[in-house]
């Protein structure tokens, strides 16, 4: 796969100790398809196994990507429409929060309390970074849906789409990173004795706070985040002319907006919102 400054997927996994371990990595979502695709790649070529992922069965519309998810190592999942509902509104502005009922449904096989059976899985928090998201236009084409029509719902033409534009759109860098394997960690929120829905919770924001520290910025963040708040806190991170190529960038994706009713300084704002949210959330982990 060919590396540049401007292209290029990079991999460190330099916080695991045994590579010959078995992990379930924990992730925030970038793409339906290519953040497994990618991971099983940068797995193979640092000597361990692919990953097999779970996809939502609300997807398989052809039999097509029935085909490819079976070729990416793909299970489904039966989901109803008010998680998928749910799942779909915390995913588009990229806030990258880990699901407690996740770890729950996690936790529900094997032996010993909640800490115990999650040790076993050797979870890994995985951070996800794209420098920039095919599919920002199309998100933020769906927030103004869903702003002025509180009944819209996204069609399976509409899924479809969204694959297809975020597995040929352009993406820049993409780096991956994970973090250490948190049985430590769950080992010392046990010491905590919590209630199981607060243990629940400290591990999720354990997750959110490996993964969140771990991001890979880019300019686009940084320009995004000063726009967004209307100062120049971040000036230092990006130059005049890198500022400029997001600003054009916003235009063009805007551009692609197909709504009769397009309210433009509302999709500017949420695709600035969707590309400062990364630096945000890393901004506060920092802070601990």
């Amino acid at each position: 796969m060919g590396f540049s400054e401007k292209n290029g997927l990079t991999f460190d996994c330099s916080a695991l100790s045994d590579l010959t371990r078995n992990y379930t990595f924990i992730s925030n979502h970038r793409d339906i398809i290519l953040d497994s695709a990618f991971l099983s790649i940068l797995l193979i070529d640092n000597g361990m196994t692919t990953v097999e992922i779970a996809i939502g069965d609300n997807l398989l519309i052809y039999p097509w990507i029935h085909k490819l998810v079976r070729v990416n190592k793909s299970f489904i999942v039966k989901r109803g429409l008010n998680m998928r509902q749910k799942l779909e509104a915390s995913a588009l502005m990229s806030n990258d929060r880990t699901q407690d009922s996740v770890l729950k449904m996690m936790a529900m096989a094997g032996e010993g309390d909640v800490t115990e059976r999650l040790k076993e899985l050797n979870i890994v928090p995985l951070a996800i970074s794209y420098e920039y998201d095919p599919c920002d236009f199309l998100k933020a084409k769906e927030l103004q849906q869903k702003r002025d029509d509180e009944h819209f719902q996204k069609s399976p033409e509409d899924d479809l789409i969204n694959m297809q534009t975020g597995l040929y759109g352009y993406k820049g860098r993409i780096h991956f990173q994970t973090s250490a394997c948190l049985n430590h960690e769950l080992d010392e929120l046990k010491e905590l004795n919590l209630p199981k829905c607060d243990l629940f919770t400290a591990i999720s924001e354990t997750i959110d706070r490996h993964i969140h520290s771990s991001y890979r910025l880019f300019a686009g963040n940084y320009v995004a985040c000063d726009l967004l708040m209307g100062d120049n806190r971040f000036t230092a991170e990006y130059t005049e002319e890198e500022k400029e190529h997001f600003e054009k960038y916003l235009e063009q994706q805007i551009a692609k907006v197909d709504l009769p009713n397009k309210d433009t300084a509302f999709l500017r704002h949420a695709l600035l919102t969707m590309y400062a949210n990364p630096l945000i959330n890393y901004l506060k982990a920092a802070k601990g």
